[in-house]
């Protein structure tokens, strides 16, 4: 049978419980067109009854081996001649000339096709109620392992979407985060392209030297695995002619991969062996800004803190094969930060604190610094500088701020220009209207001085005859001006009143009786 490119054809599930007392292990192997047996998975020590199922993509000839190791120390077998493994059941699907032990669910057919039952196209699960085929909701894959109901089609993770056939979620390099009434979109499409790291060098016991070699992809290709790891390829450096032929028994895809390196030390480092490729990571779960998901976390000092206020996004992956350390499988999480001083592809390392990029084995941890991994540049990234007005224009410039922690994006607006109005115009205008006004506060200053005194004046002689008329004054002995004294009587008040008071008395004409004590000094001595 054929198949589209990375859809399943069949699978082979087997039932199987281990009792052992010793280090025994149980292998499983799968020989493609009788080529070569490589190990698929193994399993060591007692394991309680369980079920493994490996599925297969290839319209190939497989063959599939069982091998149980009791112990693997240079001792007696019989000891441990209790030791077993017990295969309960092996189940095939889609076999030629129908031998497959059990058949994949369908659905009834409609009656204008004359069939009972029809197999659901890609991406539909079975209705219960009507036992009809219907496309999963979006954003959701559907599960693997059931058909029935709407429960088989599973949610997406956090930043991704399903493929055509709604068999795997993917990530299509951008993502939008809210961050204090700003967003942030990002684009990952130009670090999509698998990205590499060397690790090392490690030694063993025995002091032979290693690498530890890293493929990322990203995101994939709508949801294909781009990362290839090989196995026991003389010179690693060839995996792209390796992966262009049909026979892929020495690589293994995976959105992240690990191979072992042994250089040579007689025919130097690009005639390496690259040995024991595993897969770190074959499924996606999603991206986000937060630091944990499905019990995957990165903890804050495992990698240096940010010098920006721009949030690290996160891709997480798992692998769903269990090993015999990793018991739920492997899994692995990409940091990926804005440094705008890695440009192109960037910078890949894992946390210092764990060289060999995990710290227990099961789970790894990557940073992904690049420009790339900057959000794109908005309206919030650049400000506006107002030039000098010069002729009567006015040059307004604007450019990024710095440091500038975004690219892409919108664009610098075009310098503008506008008219304008100079300075030494306004200076002219306002020295003018400054000397106006004070010319003008000092002639109303003094026209108003001069009417005060001339108020005062009159005010006084008008209380002086009001005076005389209603009061007799002693007659004075005199009436001569002697030398030297005024022509005017000096009045010395004893309740003066104000200016105001004045004016208001003499524009109401007061009549009530108001008296006020003067004196009156004359050339006259007083005659006792």
């Amino acid at each position: 049978m054929t198949g589209a490119t990375g859809s399943e054809l069949g699978r082979i599930t087997f039932v199987f419980e281990t009792l052992c007392s010793a280090d025994c292990v149980l292998y499983f192997m799968v020989d493609i067109n009788r080529k070569s047996t490589n190990v698929v998975e193994s399993w060591g020590g007692t394991k309680e009854k369980q079920a493994y199922t490996h599925i297969i993509f290839k319209n190939a000839t497989f063959t599939f081996t069982w091998a149980f190791q009791r112990t693997n120390q240079g001792q007696d077998n019989r000891r441990f001649i209790n030791d077993m493994v017990k295969i309960y059941s092996i189940t095939a699907t889609n076999a030629v000339d129908g031998v497959a032990s059990s058949c994949r669910a369908c659905a009834l057919g409609s009656e204008q096709s004359g069939s009972s039952c029809v197999p659901c196209p890609p991406g539909h699960y079975i209705e219960k109620e009507t036992n009809q085929c219907k496309e999963c909701p979006p954003d959701t894959y559907l599960s693997i392992h059931q058909v029935y109901g709407k429960e088989a089609c599973i949610p997406c993770g956090p930043g991704s979407k399903n493929n055509q056939d709604h068999s795997v979620c993917y990530s299509d390099c951008f993502f939008y985060h809210e961050k204090e009434n700003q967003s942030l979109h990002y684009d990952f499409s130009n670090l999509s392209s698998v990205g590499s790291l060397m690790n090392g060098p490690s030694f063993t016991s025995k002091g032979t030297k290693y690498f530890h070699f890293f493929n990322i992809s990203l995101c994939g290709h709508e949801g294909k695995k781009m990362a290839l790891c090989t196995n026991n390829i003389t010179d690693f450096t060839v995996k792209e002619i390796v992966a262009g032929s049909d026979d892929y028994t020495n690589l293994v895809g995976a959105f992240v991969c690990q191979s072992t390196i042994i250089p040579s030390e007689s025919k130097g480092f690009r005639a390496a062996l690259s040995s024991q490729s595993i897969i770190l990571a074959n499924t996606f779960l999603g991206v986000t800004v937060e630091t944990t998901l499905q019990n995957i976390n990165i903890k804050e000092d495992m990698f240096p803190v940010p010098t920006s206020q721009i949030p690290d996004v996160h891709f997480f992956y798992k692998s769903s094969t269990a090993t015999t350390s990793c018991i739920n499988g492997r899994s692995t999480a990409v940091k990926m930060r804005c440094n705008p001083t890695k440009s192109g592809a960037g910078v890949i390392s894992v946390p210092s604190k764990c060289p060999a990029g995990t710290c227990d084995g099961c789970t790894f941890y990557f940073l992904w610094e690049s420009a790339e991994a900057c959000p794109l540049c908005t309206e919030h990234d650049f400000h506006e500088i107002e030039g000098a007005c010069k002729r009567g224009f006015q040059e307004t410039l604007y450019v990024w701020n710095e440091p500038k922690w975004c690219i892409k994006g919108i664009s610098l607006p075009e310098k503008k220009l506008a008219t304008c109005e100079t300075v030494d115009f306004w200076l002219k205008v306002g020295a003018g209207v400054g000397a106006f006004t004070a010319v003008l506060l000092v002639a109303l200053t003094c026209y108003f001085w001069k009417k005060n005194q001339k108020l005062e004046y009159k005010y006084s002689k008008l209380v002086m005859t009001t005076n005389s008329k209603e009061f007799e004054l002693p007659a004075a002995d005199s009436c001569a001006i002697m030398e030297g004294e005024d022509n005017e009587e000096e009045v010395v008040y004893s309740n003066k009143q104000s200016l105001l008071g004045k004016l208001k008395s003499l524009a109401t004409k007061e009549k009530e009786d108001h008296f006020e004590s003067v004196q009156l000094k004359t050339s006259r001595s007083p005659n006792i």
